[in-house]
Parts: structure tokens; C-alpha cells; sequence
């Protein structure tokens, strides 16, 4: 049988990676999908570069849409990234009948519904297993492998970056822009960090695996993103002493008045699996009503890692290409037609538990002014840490558990507690899941 037939878009980490990978192990993807898988015709505006990568084995344009173009072109391969001509060149590529394999979070995040309705309608497949954690198949897991289970909620590490940082910062003791330099100097954070360190790129990931897990349209505008920018290594230290970690997680649940969409810092007691997992590596963390939990651990980035991602969305396809397109796995696991206008809820109406910590003055009365003030919120205290004073000093640290409350209520009770004259620096606030 005639080999599929692919044209990749921008061949750098990612792209090199997936051409290496597909060479390298030919034989044994041929054996698995039926039939052959050929890159061959690659765009990339650095033509050298991208013949120094494929030699001889494909042809090398500088113009994308001649790739489109190509009437023997089965497959094409976007790792352009960005929402703008990738965009373009997505849906130009769907108009013509081409199937498509993306490692574009930020694309699918913010246009997926749109991109997804033109595949449909045009009866094509848009596959984006290496969007999402890189090499750890959670796409697959959540469209097939949990397809039996009513999803309750997902908690994911899904940026390596982040992660890095965070775990050194814990074994270090070290402060937040001293260990982004260090990142920066490994290459595990780019020169403009920014997506990363604010939560965005966590952001776009969590929103996917939302609208997989519970059958809405991709909705990143309400997503609630915070970063980790703001953290504090005394925080970090704290958590610990209380037999928590502190991690950037992903989370989404589903609640009887909507659906959570959140990514933040959060302390995640010690004891978890998915508290443990350190440096750039990245773990999803899925709670089904059948199967209960499941963790997903692996690589979240790198050329292979991807790489090996995007391969299993080739090998994907080409056993489906003639397949008849109503009975193919649907994008978004829901049949297109079912998905649900389930609200994403705000996160005032986010129900979690909390850890604050309140510079005080050290005298008599404060801390039972304190916890009066939760009392009449109906906001438990779950576990209370005080610092002692060193002689001489004339304020405290004090460290708040909370048991779960609505976090419109806790910041309204933070607004009291920040009122008075006691209080003497602002509240840190960082929400706590026990994930059990």
C-alpha cells in the first residue's frame, strides 16, 4: 500500500525531533499503522536549516501553502505555533481536505471550537496529543482510554518550567528571580519566560483537557490564571513544615453549578504522588467515577518527548483515513452535536481550601481576632502554625489551614482581617487541595 504522504510546517526543536523519530523507527511504525508514513515536503522560512535536517528525504520550501497546495499530501503537520498564521494556515489546510496533527496549545485553547467545527464539517481529522504534556499520552487517556467514566476532576503539573522552579526553590530555599536566572542559564526557561512563570501556558493545556473531560467547547477567556511570580520562599518553607509542597497545578472539576477552570499555585500534601514529582517533569492527575484515580507521569517537553506524541497522531490517522468520518473518535470525545453549555464558573464561586499567612503584631488579642473573623464567615481552621518572635522582635508570623469554604467568602473575611491595625503587611493567600 502506498505510503501516507505528510508535510510539515517548521522544522525546529519539535519538527527535527519528529523527523528523527519517524526515520529512526520507520519499520516498527509501518508494522503498527498498515502502511508507511513519509515526511516528504517540509516549509520552513530557514530552507538551510531544514535541508541540513532532511537531506535528500524531502523537498524544502519556503512557502507553506505550497505544502497545502500538494494534491499528494495526506497529512499536514503544524509546528508553526502562535495564534496567528498558524491559525490561517490550520484552516486553509482543512479547506482543502488535508488532515492535521498540532502541538498548538495556545491555538486550540483560544480557536479550538472554531477549528474543530471546519474539521467536522469537512469530515477530516485534527489530532493534538502533543498540545498537552508533551510525551504523556493524556489526550488518548481522556478521549478513549476513560471514555466509560463520568470524569469528576482532572490536576495537572503540565508546565516544566514552573515546576523547575518551584522545586528549587523548596531544595535550595532560594527566592523566585534567583532561580528563574538559574532556569534561564539551563535553557529550561526561554529569554521572555513570561507565559510560563504567569500560568498561561498551564492555562491553554488545563482548558483542553476540560473540554475533553467534560463535553464543553474550549474556553480559555474564563479561565482563572495565576502565576508564580508572587510566591515566596517562606511560603514554600511553611508549607513544608505543615507537610505540604507548593505546585503550579492545572486543575478543572465539575461541580453541580458548572465547572471549575483554574490554574494557580496550591499546596498539595507531601504524601501525594503528584507532590513528588520534581524538576521539569510534568503529571496529570485524573479522578474517574469508575476507575477512580489515575496518574500520568513523563516528559513534558523536548523534541522526542513531543515528537513521539505528534508520531502517535500520525500512525492515528493513517489507520483511520478511510475510515467513515461520523464513526472516528470525535475531537473532543463528545459527539459534536453534544456538547454541553455547562457554565465555567468564576472564581469567587471556586469552592477550596486555603493557606494564608499574616504578618502580625505580636501582642495579646490578635490571633483570636483573627480566627473570630473566619468563625463568623463559617470558615473552619483546618491547621494553625504561629512563628515564635525572636527577642526583641514585635511581630509574628501566622499560618492559617483552612478546611474547604467558597472563596468569595474567604476573600471577604481576607478584607477584614486586612482592616486591622494589627495585620501589618498583606495577606498571602494560596489555595490548598488535598487531591484524595
Amino acid at each position: 500500500m502506498k505510503p501516507i504522504q505528510v508535510g510539515l510546517l517548521g522544522i525546529g526543536t519539535v519538527g527535527s525531533g519528529t523527523f528523527n523519530v519517524l526515520q529512526r523507527n520507520q519499520e516498527e511504525i509501518r508494522r503498527r499503522a498498515g502502511r508507511g508514513i513519509q515526511i516528504t515536503m517540509v516549509a520552513d522560512l530557514d530552507t538551510a536549516r531544514a535541508k541540513a535536517v532532511v537531506g535528500d528525504s524531502a523537498e524544502v520550501v519556503a512557502d507553506a501553502r505550497q505544502v497545502i497546495a500538494n494534491p499528494n499530501i495526506d497529512i499536514v503537520i503544524e509546528l508553526i505555533g502562535g495564534y496567528g498564521i498558524a491559525k490561517t494556515l490550520v484552516m486553509e489546510a482543512i479547506a482543502a481536505g488535508k488532515h492535521v496533527v498540532t502541538a498548538n496549545k495556545a491555538l486550540l485553547a483560544v480557536h479550538g471550537t472554531e477549528i474543530f467545527a471546519a474539521a467536522h464539517a469537512k469530515g477530516v481529522i485534527v489530532a493534538f496529543e502533543a498540545a498537552v504534556a508533551g510525551g504523556i499520552p493524556i489526550i488518548k487517556a481522556l478521549r478513549e482510554g476513560l471514555t466509560a467514566n463520568r470524569i469528576e476532576w482532572i490536576a495537572g503539573i503540565i508546565n516544566g518550567t514552573t515546576n523547575f522552579i518551584l522545586s528549587e526553590m523548596r531544595s535550595k530555599g532560594l527566592d523566585f528571580d534567583v532561580v528563574l536566572k538559574e532556569a534561564q542559564k539551563l535553557g529550561y526557561a526561554e529569554a521572555d519566560p513570561t507565559f510560563d512563570i504567569e500560568g498561561v501556558d498551564a492555562g491553554h493545556k488545563v482548558t483542553i483537557m476540560s473540554a475533553i473531560a467534560f463535553g464543553v467547547p474550549v474556553q480559555f477567556d474564563k479561565a482563572h490564571v495565576e502565576g508564580i511570580t508572587k510566591l515566596q520562599a517562606a511560603d514554600i518553607t511553611y508549607a513544608e513544615q505543615l507537610g505540604y509542597r507548593i505546585k503550579l497545578l492545572g486543575i478543572t472539576k465539575r461541580r453541580d453549578t458548572g465547572i471549575e477552570l483554574r490554574v494557580h499555585p496550591t499546596l498539595v500534601p507531601s504524601k501525594r504522588l503528584i507532590a513528588n514529582v520534581e524538576g521539569a517533569m510534568n503529571a496529570v492527575v485524573v479522578q474517574g467515577d469508575a476507575v477512580g484515580t489515575t496518574l500520568y507521569y513523563g516528559k513534558g517537553a523536548g523534541a522526542e518527548p513531543t515528537a513521539s506524541a505528534v508520531v502517535a497522531d500520525l500512525v492515528d490517522i493513517t489507520r483511520l483515513h478511510t475510515a467513515d468520518p461520523d464513526h472516528r473518535v470525535p475531537h473532543l470525545a463528545f459527539q459534536p452535536g453534544q456538547l454541553a453549555n455547562t457554565p465555567i464558573l468564576g472564581i469567587e464561586q471556586v469552592v477550596t481550601a486555603f493557606y494564608l499567612r499574616l504578618q502580625v503584631a505580636d501582642q495579646a488579642g490578635v490571633l483570636a481576632r483573627i480566627t473570630g473573623i473566619l468563625a463568623e464567615r463559617d470558615i473552619s481552621i483546618d491547621a494553625l502554625l504561629q512563628r515564635e518572635s525572636a527577642e526583641g522582635e514585635a511581630q509574628t508570623d501566622v499560618i492559617i489551614l483552612t478546611h474547604d469554604t467558597i472563596e468569595g467568602e474567604m476573600n471577604k473575611a481576607i478584607a477584614q482581617m486586612q482592616a486591622l491595625p494589627t495585620v501589618l503587611a498583606p495577606i498571602v493567600k494560596i489555595r490548598k487541595e488535598e487531591l484524595s
